[in-house]
């Protein structure tokens, strides 16, 4: 009796226990959409809101939560370090993606951020196309989507640019897809995640949807109630070789051939779309969000980055990108609810950095700005060198506004390095339009709390950064005279948006300070799963109901 007694406890035990592990599972989103927009500005999000409808930011502010004052916590502001910092939960002094593209003292050469000679392009033979994410050093809350859930749980990332899709999507992704422009509009991957693309892929190519694109690009709306922009015909802007003026419309189909076949789709609106509709072709083609097991869908809209480059903040261009961005999102959101089901899913939107305003545009307004003469400065900067310390060969590369020393050369010449970064920082402090000048030596024995210096701190990896690091004036960069650029610790490159919406997030906003690399440990919080091996940001608790 005793026996089956124990034996009929041991069965209710059993049941409860599933029942409670169900009831987690079930609370769970069955999805979760990570959306980054490449150089959104906090105040597009209020600059352009009342043009947006219902069903797109609105709904996300409106029915979400809404972080007013979120802004990324290191230097440089660049794309590659945003979404690794989005994702991995820390800043590139632990996740090691210092820049796009940084000087590597130990090889000697440029290293681009998410290239990788080992694997093989995936959907094209252009040798170019070998991406993985094996040098971001940390895991993303979506690599730990994955060990929680034994790998069922999948991971998909998507964006027009290669570092926007492999970097979110983490080092264990299904697979990760970006877009091959030139002579081929096809979306594409590398064998570090599959052999061969599958067959919604390969039908989604062949679907020329990428061809459509190649129209006439005009305002959403009439022009003229875009009053929240500059004026259409201006000085500040670069626009489309073959094309006279940077003025509404433009005719891709013309143009292309002059703008790297259909590359030019990234330079406009139409390639946000494009993103949006593989997306929606990988949320079907994938079954994500099919189940109880949480899936995550990495989304980076990147031609919002391309048009602010191209033609600035203030342009009418940079304006109906947002608003036609805005349809993208309430269109994204409706799939979502029918394929997925409302309330089953959890959408974050950030951005991977912000932008400055033109320079020459802000001149012209009495606004202290300019720009810096790359070859002049750093030419300066060897010549100090060279006379200061009778050789020329002390300095190894000037790039991301770092100095990077020769070592072997310096141990030759017997100078102490640390008499150099001195030296260094005297002579750059007094240089026209330089603000601040700091050294390896401060980032390596102080602990900067606050200000640009614990900006610059945080953007620091000890084996791959440089020796002394420069930051200009505010509004004075590297760059042409027209169009829009980022990488500072100032707010116009570090304030950007941050929303919260759907399966688990409460309703409201908030204006006290949250970090970028919040993000991932309050994502981790809500599915309730282990952190980012190497997360240092807060789990944004206000955020979770």
């Amino acid at each position: 009796m005793k026996l089956v007694l124990n034996w009929f406890l041991g069965l209710f035990v059993v049941a409860i226990s599933f029942g409670q592990d169900q009831n987690l599972e079930s609370a769970n989103p069955k999805l979760v959409i990570g959306i980054v927009v490449d150089q959104m500005r906090y105040d597009y999000l209020t600059r352009f809101y009342n043009h947006f409808g219902d069903r797109g930011f609105k709904r996300l502010v409106s029915e979400g939560y809404n972080c007013k004052n979120n802004h990324f916590n290191y230097v440089p502001t660049y794309t590659g370090p945003g979404h690794a910092s989005v994702y991995t939960g820390t800043t590139p002094a632990n996740h090691g993606i210092i820049s796009n593209s940084w000087y590597d003292k130990f090889s000697k050469k440029i290293q681009y951020c998410a290239y990788d000679p080992t694997v093989k392009p995936v959907g094209t033979t252009n040798q170019g196309e070998t991406m993985s994410p094996r040098k971001m050093l940390t895991t993303t809350v979506t690599d730990q989507n994955r060990l929680h859930t034994q790998f069922k749980g999948k991971t998909i990332g998507v964006s027009l640019k290669d570092r926007g899709a492999v970097l979110p999507a983490g080092h264990t992704a299904n697979a990760a897809y970006w877009f091959r422009g030139k002579n081929e509009g096809n979306w594409i991957t590398s064998d570090y995640y599959i052999s061969e693309l599958p067959q919604w892929v390969i039908n989604f190519n062949k679907s020329n949807r990428a061809e459509s694109y190649l129209k006439e690009w005009s305002t959403l709306k009439p022009i003229e109630t875009y009053v929240e922009s500059g004026d259409d015909d201006n000085s500040f802007e670069g626009g489309f070789r073959g094309k006279e003026k940077a003025v509404f419309p433009y005719d891709l189909n013309t143009l292309k051939m002059q703008n790297g076949g259909y590359d030019i789709i990234k330079s406009t609106p139409y390639g946000n779309s494009l993103t949006t509709d593989f997306a929606l072709a990988a949320l079907k083609g994938e079954s994500l969000g099919s189940d109880n097991i949480t899936d995550f869908l990495t989304i980076s809209y990147s031609s919002t980055d391309y048009v602010g480059h191209n033609f600035g903040v203030n342009s009418k261009e940079v304006q109906d990108t947002y608003i036609r961005l805005d349809d993208e999102i309430a269109r994204l959101l409706d799939a979502l609810d029918t394929l997925v089901g409302k309330g089953e899913y959890t959408v974050f939107l950030t951005a991977d950095h912000g932008a400055v305003n033109v320079p020459a545009y802000l001149k012209s307004v009495k606004i202290p700005s300019g720009y810096i003469y790359s070859n002049t400065f750093m030419k300066s900067i060897e010549s100090f060198v060279k006379t200061k310390f009778k050789s020329d060969s002390l300095i190894e590369n000037i790039s991301n506004n770092q100095i990077f020393f020769n070592y072997k050369n310096l141990e030759l010449n017997k100078i102490d390095p640390s008499k150099l970064q001195k030296a260094l920082l005297s002579f750059i402090i007094q240089q026209d339009n330089v603000d601040k000048v700091f050294t390896r030596d401060q980032m390596e024995s102080v602990d900067f709390t606050e200000g640009v210096a614990s900006l610059i701190q945080e953007g620091f990896h000890q084996k791959r950064s440089g020796d002394v690091f420069f930051v200009f004036d505010p509004a004075y960069i590297i760059y042409s005279q027209t169009g829009s650029t980022h990488g500072s610790g100032l707010t116009y490159d570090t304030h950007a948006p941050l929303l919260f919406f759907g399966k688990g997030i409460k309703k409201g906003s908030t204006v006290q300070k949250t970090q970028i690399d919040d993000i991932a440990p309050t994502i981790s919080a809500l599915l309730g799963i282990a952190f980012p091996n190497g997360a240092t940001g807060d789990v944004l608790s206000e955020v979770l109901e």
